[in-house]
């Protein structure tokens, strides 16, 4: 038995037989439109062509097809036609659960049973056919001209079926049947019973004439239909469904329009015909109406205390986020009108932003629904599809609110900066009328053409870079920044969270490993760099997997475990990881500080100059606006020489070479001004500076020192080089308050306004 492999195509509500040809039209997105190409380029344009699957009842006959035609439409999509050859056995379906690649499928031919008195047979279907298409007006006798000449049974009966046959069902009991001769009864027997069904037609109309008036056409055509029925036996199935959604309908709390609009449709349901496509259309619409949770809606937890409780025992930190919601729960027990706020959480990735928006919905009752927007092109992906495509749908907002079953759920819009836009349309204005708290109680769904009321939809989205929200967007949002973690902050969400539901994940009670703080802040500090706690999680799951592994392989019984930092090489590795310690007191070298998504980090610089023309050279992969804050630091000097005691000709006779260390590191920003500044000073002056120093600042043509950010993360950083006095900008005072207790014990901090401040301190203080 030859085997061979062809991609598949998956047909639903159609069948396709041999010597019959089926015109198909793909979307661009659509994965059959992998196939197509797979076809033509791999496997001389064939194809299997499957008409009914499921995984419960896998197909064992398929039609081996081969395109004719593709071609490619000016809307992107591609139309192809496809020609049914012969059918062949089913062995077996490759790719079934990776849903981006093309199905495939594993055949073999069958043996077509031969038939007895072929020609007898044939002249016989002939002869019937052209009875039943005299007999029948709505019949086609285009056939016949095809079917004449025809004397091979098996070809000749795929012919003559789809025109004959148009029930889905039948059509697929012909494609499982192999033997032509059995296939030849069949339709012998499908011409017979349609003649009969034709006559009682004909009598039914002939009853119905006699009760008809020029005022009862509608009652005709009921009767019409309802006589039909009676007839063929069918009469309860549609009937006793058309009498179900009528009672739903009359239970649904929902807007008086939506129900003359469900009951419109249920009429249009009732008097349309079963076959036609357009009935299952209509039917999907009135579930999508009902589904919907119009006048749903669940009570908010009202103890604040409760709800702060539950955020504190979730998150560590966070006060900005939890405080907002704490307002938001207080205004709306004082006023039931107050438009649900729309909160943007921004920060790096692993800092709890979607956690965060979980357990916000678990605090207040709330029922929790999330939407990923990140990489969507397509606003129809936002707004949904008109009813007139083929396979329309809702988009995913309403698809959302489906699955929500509340009226107001909190609704996480995920990665809202990594939006695009292209001919398909801008996303991101499609997001505007849904957050928007003046027009989302009129949203519009472009499937469902009925206005949706959001206002009542606690809205949190999330980004990890707040310059790349569309301002459109941002107008309409309030941002909450969440910075990241600091050493400290880790360490107590290490020994709170992370540790305790990691040993428990692995199967071992919370008390048999015990870690400790120094431990603990070695791997964050060496063998993980992020702002959130992800790869630390991973870090601490590897620990306890392998003391995990060690004790079930070596049958060891153990009442309780230490890792310390003799074994954590052991089971980590080498360190992965480091940060920069601070400089030796020498000439020209300065500590800076600087932040990064990371956290804080000293940033030594390191000064010399040569003889040559008073040029700038600047090395480090350093960023425009550092470079600026270089010439800024240069140009003050020059014009200060006298102050600072230089001699001008070695300025102007040398060239300065300023550069920051780990060149393949990108830095930017106008906060090392200062220490770019006293470095030049240092180098030029032949005087050291004391290394327990760092600086951070941004300096003006004039020698002001100005504001920066970051002051937490870069003071942490300081800390933890051994820094022992930062100068910092006098506006940063405020910033103060927010330092970590162990910050202020350990380090001083001198506020300065002017340059010259920084001079005194660092020369005569």
């Amino acid at each position: 038995m030859k085997k061979y492999n062809l991609p598949v195509i998956l047909l639903r509500g159609i069948v396709l037989l041999p010597q019959n040809t089926l015109k198909l039209e793909f979307d661009s997105k659509n994965i059959d439109n992998n196939v197509i190409d797979m076809s033509l380029l791999f496997h001389d344009n064939y194809i299997l062509v499957i008409s009914e699957y499921s995984k419960d009842n896998t197909p064992k006959i398929g039609v081996l097809s081969k395109i004719k035609n593709s071609i490619e439409l000016p809307n992107g999509n591609t139309r192809v036609d496809i020609q049914g050859l012969r059918r062949v056995k089913t062995l077996e379906f490759l790719n079934l659960n990776k849903s981006l690649e093309p199905l495939e499928s594993i055949v073999s031919d069958i043996s077509i049973p031969k038939v007895d008195k072929e020609d007898i047979i044939i002249n016989k279907l002939v002869k019937e056919i052209k009875a039943y298409i005299r007999n029948i007006p709505y019949i086609s006798n285009s056939m016949i001209s095809l079917i004449e000449n025809e004397k091979d049974l098996n070809k000749f009966t795929d012919i003559v079926v789809p025109t004959l046959i148009s029930s889905h069902s039948r059509l697929l009991e012909y494609l499982k049947e192999i033997d032509p001769s059995i296939r030849s009864e069949m339709l012998l027997k499908d011409i017979y019973q349609e003649k009969e069904l034709f006559q009682i037609e004909r009598n039914i109309d002939m009853k119905i004439k006699k009760k008809l008036d020029d005022t009862q056409k509608e009652y005709f055509l009921k009767e019409k239909i309802q006589l039909m029925k009676e007839e063929l036996g069918e009469a309860s199935l549609k009937d006793t469904e058309v009498d179900k959604l009528r009672k739903k309908i009359r239970k649904l709390s929902c807007p008086l329009k939506i129900k003359e609009r469900l009951n419109f449709e249920l009429n249009r349901y009732e008097n349309s015909i079963s076959s036609s496509p357009e009935t299952s259309i209509i039917r999907d619409y009135i579930d999508w109406l009902l589904n919907l949770p119009w006048n749903i809606y669940t009570d908010d937890n009202i103890d604040l205390k409760a709800v702060k409780k539950e955020l504190d025992n979730s998150h560590f930190g966070l006060e900005d986020v939890k405080q907002r919601i704490i307002e938001y729960l207080a205004v709306r027990q004082m006023s039931k009108e107050v438009n649900s706020p729309i909160i943007c959480l921004v920060g790096p990735p692993g800092v709890g932003k979607t956690s965060l928006a979980f357990s916000i919905a678990k605090a207040i009752g709330k029922n929790f629904v999330k939407m990923s927007v990140g990489g969507i092109r397509d606003e129809s992906e936002i707004i949904g599809h008109r009813r007139t495509y083929i396979g329309a749908n809702p988009g995913r907002i309403i698809s959302s609110m489906k699955k929500a079953k509340s009226n107001n759920p909190l609704f996480l819009i995920d990665e809202i900066d990594k939006m695009s836009s292209d001919y398909k349309g801008d996303p991101t204005s499609s997001l505007l009328s849904v957050l928007d708290r003046e027009q989302n109680k009129y949203f519009s769904d472009n499937y469902i053409e009925e206005d949706y009321d959001l206002s009542q939809v606690l809205f949190v989205l999330t980004a990890n870079y707040i310059e790349n929200i569309p301002e459109a967007l941002k107008d309409r949002l309030e941002i909450i920044e969440i910075s990241g973690y600091t050493e400290f902050e880790k360490l107590d969400i290490v020994k709170k969270h992370l540790f305790p539901k990691v040993v428990k994940n692995n199967g071992l009670n919370k008390d048999f490993i015990n870690i400790s703080d120094n431990v603990i802040l070695k791997i964050i500090r060496n063998y993980t760099k992020e702002a959130g706690v992800r790869e630390l999680e991973r870090q601490l799951d590897k620990i306890v997997r392998k003391v995990v592994t060690q004790i079930v392989m070596n049958n060891i019984k153990i009442n309780k475990i230490n890792i310390d930092e003799k074994v954590l090489e052991k089971y980590l590795g080498f360190e992965k990881y480091r940060y920069n310690t601070k400089t030796k007191s020498q000439v020209g070298v300065v500590n800076g500080l600087a932040y990064t998504v990371y956290g804080g980090d000293t940033l030594p610089i390191e000064v010399n100059y040569y003889k040559g023309q008073g040029n700038l050279i600047l090395t480090g992969s350093l960023g425009e606006v550092m470079k600026e804050s270089a010439s800024i630091a240069l140009s003050y000097l020059k014009s200060n020489y006298k102050l600072y005691k230089l001699d001008y000709d070695k300025i102007t006779n040398n060239d300065i070479h300023i550069h920051v260390p780990e060149g393949a590191i990108k830095k930017d920003g106008p906060s090392a001004g200062i220490a770019l500044t006293l470095a030049i000073l240092s180098a030029l002056s032949d005087k050291k500076i004391n290394s327990d120093i760092a600086l951070t600042g941004e300096i003006t043509l004039r020698g002001h020192v100005l504001a920066i950010g970051g002051l937490k993360e870069k003071s942490l950083g300081a800390l933890r080089s051994g820094i022992k006095k930062i100068i910092i900008p006098k506006e940063n005072e405020k910033d103060l308050i927010e330092l970590p207790k162990e910050v202020k014990d350990n380090i001083e901090f001198i506020k300065v306004k002017d340059f010259k401040e920084i001079y005194e301190v660092v020369y005569n203080g």
